[in-house]
């Protein structure tokens, strides 16, 4: 369905794709993961000819989109895509936005494009919302309207550009859902994600873009979960995991804090999960300094997306033993707050070291 040959492009002297070779089957979903910069979304530019690369070619059901006659709006209607800013005609209601392409590039007649308009709406979950403007609408819902426009090309492909990039937690488990469907329906997809729990369960295959390469693809399960190369597994670790060490009792709070935040903010965390967040870091190290001998300690937060749940884990090299024992006795009211935050709290050494693990309650998330 999409073939790359030797596909390069660069923005001035910044070369964005080097070299890139790949193909993508019919009914087969790719998902893109890689840090910022490292040319996801010029990649699906390209495809779409939104960006022209500078050298190789690129095959859309068997027509080269880049050969000198290729017939380009023809190719073009193959491909819809979607973008993380939602892109509606703000000016028009949601059934304006849908049936505008169909009417006035396919040719359809308005009663036609209006009927398939309203399957695909309903199809979203949107068919109360046909009249509305795009303004009346929330960003998930937005998002909806805009796969809902995709589909009424009635496209062979869809391209996706960080669909939820923009969305609250609530908000992207509507916008996964419909391309979970689509993706049950055998629709051929390419998806931008920073959703790593999405992109292994959904996907059929995986790319790791770096510095302008796909530097490793496979299978979605083992790219997520068993990553061969190393940069590929620092990704996803850094992506999953916020890892901090704090020296002594007079560790920088503020500082401490703001990384954080931004983690949080990584995984669109609630107000309330990011509080509780925070909170329980903060009991725990209170706990943990009570007995002033010791020393550093690391700690690490992991996200499991798919559940939304939080894991602590508090690393030392103390002397073996679980400092919250000794916590129990001096500080009663403190173990009791921590109590009220989390759950499943265990200790067991680890490395030569003392690995204490506790989870967030799912009432403070």
């Amino acid at each position: 369905m999409i073939e790359m040959i030797h596909l390069s492009k660069k923005f001035g002297k910044d070369i964005v794709l080097k070299d890139i070779t790949e193909t993508i089957h019919s009914g087969e979903v790719v998902s893109v993961i890689g840090p910022s910069g490292a040319g996801k979304s010029t990649l699906l530019r390209c495809i779409n000819l939104l960006d022209r690369p500078e050298k190789g070619s690129i095959r859309i059901g068997g027509d080269d989109i880049l050969a000198p006659h290729a017939d380009i709006p023809r190719i073009r209607q193959k491909t819809g895509m979607v973008f993380q800013s939602f892109n509606l005609f703000h000016h028009l209601t949601v059934l304006e936005n849908l049936t505008i392409g169909p009417v006035r590039i396919l040719k359809h007649t308005a009663s036609d494009a209006e009927k398939r308009a309203h399957e695909l709406l309903k199809m979203v979950g949107l068919g109360g919302k046909a009249h509305s403007m795009p303004d009346e609408l929330s960003g998930g819902q937005k998002q909806r309207v805009a796969i809902a426009r995709c589909l009424s090309m009635n496209p062979e492909i869809i391209l996706f550009d960080e669909p939820t990039s923009a969305l609250d937690p609530t908000m992207i488990s509507e916008v996964l859902a419909v391309i979970r469907r689509l993706a049950n329906d055998g629709m051929t997809m390419m998806i931008v994600t920073h959703e790593l729990d999405f992109a292994r369960d959904v996907s059929d295959r995986v790319f790791y873009m770096d510095e302008g390469l796909i530097y490793e693809s496979g299978p979605a399960r083992e790219i997520m979960d068993s990553p061969v190369r190393e940069k590929t597994c620092s990704f996803i670790n850094r992506l999953r995991n916020f890892r901090y060490t704090i020296e002594s009792s007079d560790y920088d709070l503020y500082a401490m804090n703001a990384e954080m935040n931004l983690f949080c903010e990584k995984h669109f965390f609630s107000r309330e999960m990011t509080q509780s967040t925070h909170r329980t870091v903060e009991k725990v190290l209170e706990l943990y300094f009570v007995n002033e001998e010791h020393q550093a300690v690391t700690f690490t937060l992991s996200f499991a997306e798919k559940e939304r749940s939080l894991k602590f884990i508090f690393e030392d090299q103390n002397p073996p033993g679980n400092f919250l024992d000794a916590a129990k006795k001096n500080d009663e009211a403190g173990m009791t707050a921590l109590l009220e935050l989390v759950h499943d709290i265990t200790w067991e050494p680890h490395n030569g070291k003392n690995r204490v693990t506790m989870t967030l309650n799912e009432r403070n998330g």
